[in-house]
């Protein structure tokens, strides 16, 4: 009898192993795959553009993706996400950060996914260990997202991410992650930041004389943002 030959692993079958058995983190059966949040981390997630100028700011944040401009789940987006990890019960934590920052609710599109939610499974990185640039997300043909930031096999991927109390910002590459506070406050700053640049880019009639728009101290103050939010 011939024997039969073992059928090809799917390269689904291949970004759900890695994330389960490298990464020691949960999936779903979905296609494409979904990772769970809340077990192991949540997410903060923010438009592309102030995402990235985060990133410049921050060189170390932990692992970050770019989600593609594409369907989320249910959702359809219309431009692309950053999604950075953080440490799990983060996302409850948020809303009250952003109260004490005093951002409030000027910052509508800053958000967190937590326990019960998911994210779609960035592609699996090429080189794990690669040095940390802005340009080095790959997706592949399936996944939704890619790995500006990967995560590292091998190590507690939990332990380095933001987030507050005790301890918190220590013990990362070169310095560790931040304190999930200052994450917030860098990523509240630059949400607003982006959100005014685009109602600035929308006006295209506007006079040639007109002073564009500002994110000096006063613009901030007269937005409502406080001091506190800005030195942190």
């Amino acid at each position: 009898m011939a024997r039969a030959l073992p059928r090809p692993r799917s390269p689904l079958s291949a970004v759900r192993r890695w994330y389960e058995q490298e990464m020691g983190w949960p999936t779903t059966a979905t296609e494409p795959v979904e990772l769970l949040v809340g077990p192991h981390f949540d997410v903060l997630e923010m438009p592309a553009d102030a995402g990235r100028a985060v990133l410049r700011r921050l060189p170390h944040t932990g692992p970050v993706a770019l989600l593609r401009p594409s369907c989320d789940g249910n959702r359809r987006l219309e431009r692309p996400k950053v999604l950075m990890l953080i440490a799990a019960g983060g996302a409850e934590e948020l809303p009250e950060i952003l109260q004490w920052l005093e951002w409030g609710a000027l910052t509508p599109d800053l958000g967190a996914r937590g326990a019960g939610e998911r994210m779609p499974a960035p592609a699996v990185p090429a080189r794990a260990a690669a040095a940390d640039t802005l340009s080095a997300c790959e997706f592949g043909g399936r996944e939704a997202a890619g790995w500006l930031r990967p995560p590292r096999p091998g190590r507690a991927a939990e332990n380095f991410l933001p987030s507050t109390g005790f301890g918190t910002g220590i013990g990362g590459d070169g310095g560790g992650a931040p304190n999930l506070i200052r994450l917030v406050s860098a990523a509240a700053t630059e949400c607003h930041r982006a959100r005014l640049l685009r109602a600035r880019n929308a006006q295209s009639d506007r006079a040639c004389g007109d002073q564009p728009l500002a994110f000096s101290n006063a613009s901030r103050m007269s937005a409502g943002t406080r001091p506190r939010s800005l030195t942190l």
